[in-house]
């Protein structure tokens, strides 16, 4: 809900709608001179809102605040209103009597046929108007937090899932490394008999061929001095 690059008066009120409420709710005020001159008295600004200690804490809550306080004031309607009114109440104090007493009587000055009944009436207009927008920005809200939760739980779902299958395949490996371990171990013990036999047949072969080899030199030997 940024601030920036709102029309306010669109914002609250359908811009169809806008004329025949304010020809519906509004007379046509006297024009004679005293009232001309009176309507151009100001009443004291003040912010509509204050944030209490409570809301503080959000940081979110001044900006929106903000864009409230707008589009309330783009919803005053023509002539003076419950929003005059309102206007001058806050700013000259919300519980102190005197202050409805002095805004009603100025706003008698700007309209005479001002009456308690035609402020209640207009209040209404203001709230109504505030509701749809709020309740138009919480289902907006909402649902966009439904849809990030939404995939915040797809997202972790899919993590959860890959995590599971990475811890079945380092328990594997550690399965198989244990196990080459253990090959490795018992390598040297496995082969020994094997590797024995065999040192043993490579002597047998050498002491086996050297004995024919001598004897064989022995009667070479025999015949050069014999005969």
């Amino acid at each position: 809900m940024s601030k920036e690059g709102f029309n306010w008066k669109s914002l609250f009120i359908n811009e169809t709608e806008n004329g025949t409420k304010k020809e519906e709710s509004i007379k046509a005020t006297p024009s004679n001179s005293s009232t001309q001159t009176t309507q151009t008295q100001k009443f004291p600004e003040e912010k509509i809102a204050h944030v209490n200690n409570e809301s503080s804490a959000n940081p979110f809550v001044n900006e929106i605040l903000e864009v409230y306080e707008k589009g309330f004031e783009s919803l005053n309607l023509n002539d003076f209103d419950f929003f005059e009114l309102y206007k001058s109440v806050v700013a000259v104090g919300i519980t102190n009597p005197q202050s409805y007493q002095m805004a009603f009587m100025m706003g008698k000055s700007i309209k005479p046929d001002l009456t308690k009944e035609y402020l209640l009436d207009k209040s209404k207009f203001y709230i109504e108007e505030i509701n749809k927008v709020h309740t138009k920005y919480d289902a907006t809200g909402n649902a966009k937090k439904q849809d990030l939760s939404g995939l915040v739980q797809k997202e972790k779902e899919a993590l959860t899932t890959s995590i599971t299958n990475l811890e079945a395949k380092i328990l594997q490996m550690q399965q198989e490394l244990q196990e080459k371990k253990s090959l490795l171990a018992n390598i040297d013990s496995k082969n020994e008999q094997e590797l024995r036999e065999l040192q043993l047949k490579i002597e047998a072969n050498n002491f086996a061929k050297q004995k024919i080899v001598d004897s064989i030199n022995l009667v070479i030997s025999g015949i050069n001095q014999y005969l």
